[in-house]
């Protein structure tokens, strides 16, 4: 079966995150949502995106299944999409599930009428649904295996720790009474790392000597980390290798923290915290009490960096200096709390692509193209924020 994971009119709220990709390659858990997909069916998997996401991410052409990118494949969910028919589609609360087309003949919704979906409707719902994405995760994966460990204290089921053959974890506390924990394929756990479940170690990423993690989190694919993290969702390709703390917070791929980063994630007076909402364009509360940093593609803060809670980085921003800088950074911006200008395109796309050359791969023309669409599409947040200066 050929399935598309289709980006609906919600999109924004999934921003910055998904300025450099569709929302089905949203990180949560232990995969992406394709890869949840695709697991799931199993299915061939594509995307209805964005038009200048397309080169890169592709169309669909002569699929006949579509799914809400933001939907996960619950036992109900995956019955369903199997026993759909051509013309027939499923919604709840006015918000598409799915679909499977039939020619160009209108397609007719029926409300749904199984269980409460299981899907993303906010962007802390990323991190804050993070738990129960892993624990289906891991059923996913099927048996647990504490086999490849060395001079490990396991405290909890062994049957609720997986860890992959080539995986290497070595003088680690894993604790997993509150949750499962996965150690993906060439992944490395370094001695004296306490791990509190569930929490997921993406392939070829590191976890520093000493790193302390609250689960639920998850850190994707090539990442190093060390410092205290909790609650957090990690996107792949990202640094935070020295001590610091960062809770409830999104981070996107290709970002690099600096030595003592620290992230805000409850306010002094714990009253409820605000996030800039993209597509509104404004301020909006998130019902939460703990909310941290957002930071999108490409992004980087220098040492002793100091982040409010509930801070929205966008793409390809570079932070540094002392002080506290605005809870909204806009994309391309370099500088700090003592002052902000545009950082060059030419100079971002120069430094992301030695970035991505370290980890052997490069920043393709397609990509660039998607990065300067970015750049124009982000122009007018940074005009304001040059303004109020």
């Amino acid at each position: 079966m050929e399935l598309v994971l289709f980006d609906d009119s919600r999109r924004h709220i999934f921003l910055p995150l998904v300025y450099t990709k569709p929302v089905g390659l949203l990180r949560m858990g232990a995969f992406t949502m394709q890869q949840r997909w695709q697991k799931a069916m199993p299915a061939e998997v594509s995307f209805q995106t964005q038009d200048y996401l397309a080169p890169v991410f592709g169309k669909p052409s002569g699929h006949e299944l579509f799914v809400n990118a933001r939907l996960f494949p619950t036992a109900s969910i995956i019955e369903a999409a199997r026993q759909l028919k051509p013309g027939e589609a499923w919604q709840h609360k006015d918000q598409l599930l799915m679909h499977r087309v039939q020619g160009d003949e209108p397609i007719e919704a029926a409300e749904w009428q199984g269980d409460e979906p299981f899907m993303l409707h906010s962007i802390t719902d990323v991190f804050m649904l993070n738990d129960r994405a892993l624990r289906l995760d891991f059923e996913l994966l099927g048996k647990g295996n504490a086999f490849q460990t060395e001079a490990c204290t396991i405290i909890g089921p062994a049957d609720q720790l997986h860890v992959h053959p080539s995986a290497r974890v070595v003088g680690a506390w894993i604790n997993t009474t509150t949750g499962p924990v996965i150690i993906d394929a060439d992944a490395e756990v370094m001695e004296g790392s306490m791990i509190r479940g569930p929490f997921y170690l993406g392939q070829h990423a590191q976890l520093k000597m000493g790193a302390k993690v609250y689960g639920a989190t998850t850190i994707g694919p090539e990442c190093k980390f060390g410092g205290e993290i909790s609650n957090s969702v990690v996107q792949g390709y990202s640094n935070k290798a020295h001590d610091g703390f960062i809770g409830n917070a999104l981070i996107g791929e290709w970002c690099n923290l600096g030595a003592d980063t620290n992230s805000s994630n409850l306010k002094n007076n714990y009253s409820e915290v605000q996030i800039f909402q993209y597509g509104e364009d404004q301020y909006v509360n998130t019902g939460l009490t703990f909310c941290g940093l957002i930071m999108g593609d490409h992004s980087k803060c220098g040492i002793n960096t100091m982040f409010n809670t509930g801070t929205v980085v966008g793409v390809g921003a570079n932070i540094f200096g002392g002080d506290f800088p605005e809870k909204h950074i806009p994309s391309f911006m370099w500088g700090g709390a003592a002052g902000w200008q545009e950082y060059q395109l030419s100079k971002m796309l120069d430094t992301a692509a030695k970035v991505m050359e370290r980890r052997k791969l490069a920043l393709r023309p397609e990509m660039m193209d998607i990065l300067t669409e970015v750049f124009r599409q982000t122009s007018g947040y940074r005009s304001i924020a040059s303004q109020s200066q």
